[in-house]
């Protein structure tokens, strides 16, 4: 009896030790998978997370240099992989062209620099009278009188009238914008055979005064010459005053061609 309880609790403590032992001996097979699979999961989730927020500085930076490299059409605007949003990011002609106010108020400043300068010019020269400049609401108008630039009935341009035009044009030449020239006489009949109604005293007038500036570093293609005869007066044709303020030729930049060579500056 003795020998068999002895045997009997050697047995029993052999079992529950193989237990233990097995029990310690460490987590089953599956579990080293899974954790590695939950591992990766979590690396995946922490790799979607990070660039659905990326930078929109540093996505601005890779999409320009990626258009440099394949063309603009290569690239696209945000990313396009399925799980992944990305905010788009405004293209550079969005960035960079101004908005209604703001092209208005680049528009104003240009006017009111040729302004100045014309002025300036008026002013050093002792023209008062002779040239004005004002700006309208259609753009800004240079107004020179026929007796500085012409003898009655002519077309061609006395001495001072080449001086002044020439120091116009100095000051013209820098400006990128179309330019009107246009001719305007008083309502008296012109008796000449050379020019049979004011229609080609104005105009002849315009395109004298247009190839001067040509001369002078205008461009062409910046310039139009237009006869008004006498059906755009400034003043009343009843007085010997106010024929003389109608017989004029002007410089016109219109607001909306400075507006057109803004914009299409932007689009470019």
């Amino acid at each position: 009896m003795g020998e068999n309880g002895e045997n009997s609790g050697s047995g029993k403590q052999k079992v529950v030790k193989e237990e233990i032992i097995n029990v310690t001996e460490g987590a089953p097979a599956w579990m080293a998978t899974f954790a590695d699979l939950v591992t990766l999961l979590m690396c995946f989730f922490v790799l979607l997370f990070a660039m659905s927020t990326t930078q929109q500085e540093t996505y601005k930076e890779l999409v320009t240099s990626l258009r440099s490299a394949l063309g603009t059409q290569s690239v696209p605007e945000s990313g396009t992989r399925e799980g992944l949003i990305m905010h788009p990011v405004p293209s550079e002609k969005t960035e960079e062209s101004p908005s209604v106010d703001e092209l208005g108020g680049m528009i104003e400043k240009e006017m009111d620099d040729i302004v100045s300068e014309v002025r300036e010019l008026v002013l050093f020269n002792k023209l008062g009278g002779e040239v004005s400049v004002t700006k309208t609401d259609a753009g800004v108008v240079i107004t020179m009188s026929d007796l500085l630039l012409f003898s009655a009935g002519g077309t061609q341009l006395s001495p001072k009238g080449l001086e002044i035009l020439e120091k116009v044009a100095a000051v013209l030449s820098k400006l990128a914008y179309h330019v009107k020239v246009r001719g305007h006489t008083d309502s008296e009949p012109i008796t000449s055979s050379i020019y049979p109604s004011n229609w080609e005293l104005s105009s002849a007038r315009a395109s004298t005064v247009a190839r001067l500036l040509v001369a002078n570093g205008v461009p062409p293609f910046y310039i139009s010459a237009e006869g008004y005869a006498q059906y755009h007066p400034v003043a009343t044709n009843d007085t010997a005053q106010g024929r003389t303020q109608n017989r004029r030729v002007e410089i016109v930049y219109e607001r909306d061609s400075i507006a057109r060579q803004f914009e299409d500056m932007y689009k470019k």
